[in-house]
């Protein structure tokens, strides 16, 4: 919600104003048709007034959610670092996160993510099947983390 924020703060507050200064100047030079400064501004300020709409959608819909305060530690749930293993006793750990927040090289895997979606809710010990693009692959819970 920081990051999303952040951003929205920033298109508002620095670089729309920017846009809006140079359309302006540029509209003051005469003919628009060929002008690139004025072509190029109200594009860009188009584009910002659209990821402006975007982000306000997305930080309206929203919830905060603090994993420490997790009642049920013994289930995945979101904010949970869990740890599974494949067939081959490859251990991976993940995160589980928002899905504005993921980073796959981080280990940080996007609630609604299919790998996600199959260990909600899931135990020490349960059997998790999930279908990726290389197939489908069956991982066991390991360990289960909260902060």
């Amino acid at each position: 919600m920081a990051a999303l924020r952040a951003r929205y703060d920033h298109l508002l507050g620095t670089e729309r104003p920017q846009i809006v200064e140079i359309v302006s100047w540029a509209a003051g030079n005469g003919d628009r048709s060929e002008n690139g400064d004025y072509l190029y501004g109200r594009k860009r300020m188009r584009e910002i007034d659209r990821e402006l709409a975007h982000l306000a959608r997305r930080m309206g819909k929203l919830r905060v959610v603090d994993p420490t305060a997790q009642v049920n530690r013994e289930r995945v749930f979101f904010g949970a670092t869990v740890t599974i293993a494949d067939e081959d006793d490859n251990h991976v750990t993940v995160t589980i996160v928002g899905d504005d927040e993921q980073d796959a090289g981080e280990g940080r895997i996007g609630w609604s993510a299919p790998l996600a979606r199959a260990l909600r809710g899931a135990g020490l010990g349960d059997l998790r099947r999930v279908v990726l693009p290389g197939g489908e692959k069956e991982w066991e819970v390991v360990g289960i983390d909260y902060p």
